[in-house]
């Protein structure tokens, strides 16, 4: 068998986080957490305490042979090796994440299995990537027989769900979210860049980034990670208030609509506290606009104003002589 050639130099890295509330009434500790994350017998779950309870799987690999998904109806095959891995947060939220990156070209034939297995979470295009279309492609989703991320994400999820561990009785009703993201090579010399981040219909979120060539993908899978992660803390806590219609319950009523959020939510809001210190700052952008934690700020304020009126009546009563 020839020699394995070198990789080419990878000038777009595409994923996709699938992100939803834990179906077990109790939230996993890290014993449990490490647990139901064993995806390898080979490699350990890495599991960290600090700052909050954080728990990431190893990486299986998934063989694929398939089209490249282009805006333009162009034809490229490529075959290569797709990385998919778990992370549960707090034991409480679950995502899974299936990423790979492409190079600028690839060879004109299939080279043997062998070959693209040293060449991890690398899929290798038919000649020449024609890379634009390609971003544009994954962002808008994939056709039949086409590059299907989400799909292999969804597969390790469903994988994860049916585990023993869990009782399937989530303490509160919510929807999964999914972030599709692409990331295209930075120019020379510049830095890492977060171009367009956009919320479509169905729970689906979109995101561009630029990124230097020597970051690896995995880095990048660790930002959208926790840019999907806080985004579904926002969609969740904001549908209970839109949905608890506060003006018109009576007391009891608003606090039982908000307590999940109390109990559960409101303390896991920790941005870039699992992301590479080299991406940090992408998370400012968000913070201008739209202004995540400026939302979630507003939040957590309308939940604390809600049950210090509701406890007012409560404090009377109890002050008021019998």
């Amino acid at each position: 068998m020839a020699p394995p050639r070198p990789p080419g130099r990878p000038v777009l890295v595409c994923g996709e986080v699938r992100t939803r509330l834990l179906p077990s009434f109790q939230a996993l500790d890290g014993r449990a957490a490490a647990q139901l994350l064993r995806l390898r017998a080979d490699e350990p779950v890495r599991v960290s305490e600090r700052p909050n309870l954080y728990a990431l799987s190893p990486e299986p690999l998934t063989g694929v042979d398939c089209w490249l998904p282009t805006s333009n109806g162009a034809r490229v095959r490529a075959v290569g090796t797709v990385a998919a891995r778990a992370a549960l947060t707090e034991g409480r939220l679950l995502q899974s994440t299936a990423y790979c990156s492409i190079p600028a070209s690839g060879p004109d034939m299939r080279r043997p299995w062998g070959q693209y297995l040293v060449q991890p979470g690398m899929v290798e295009p038919f000649g020449k990537l024609p890379e634009e279309a390609v971003a544009e492609g994954v962002l808008r989703g994939t056709g039949r027989g086409e590059l299907a991320l989400g799909m292999i994400a969804e597969a390790l999820l469903a994988q994860l769900l049916r585990h023993p561990l869990l009782d399937r009785r989530a303490p509160f009703k919510s929807r999964r979210t999914h972030l599709r993201w692409v990331a295209r090579r930075a120019p020379e010399g510049a830095g890492a860049a977060l171009e367009r981040f956009t919320l479509a219909e169905d729970g689906l979120r979109t995101m561009v980034l630029r990124l230097p060539e020597d970051l690896p993908a995995a880095s990048a899978a660790g930002l959208c990670e926790d840019l999907a992660l806080h985004d579904w803390l926002l969609t969740t806590v904001g549908h209970m208030l839109n949905s608890s219609r506060l003006s018109a319950a009576n007391g009891s009523s608003a606090v039982l609509a908000l307590r999940p959020a109390v109990d559960h939510l409101l303390h896991l809001w920790m941005p870039r506290a699992h992301v590479d210190p080299s991406l940090g700052h992408l998370w400012d952008v968000l913070e201008r606009a739209p202004g995540f934690t400026r939302q979630w700020q507003t939040y957590v304020q309308r939940i604390r104003d809600q049950l210090a009126l509701q406890a007012i009546p409560l404090l009377h009563q109890a002050l008021s002589p019998r």
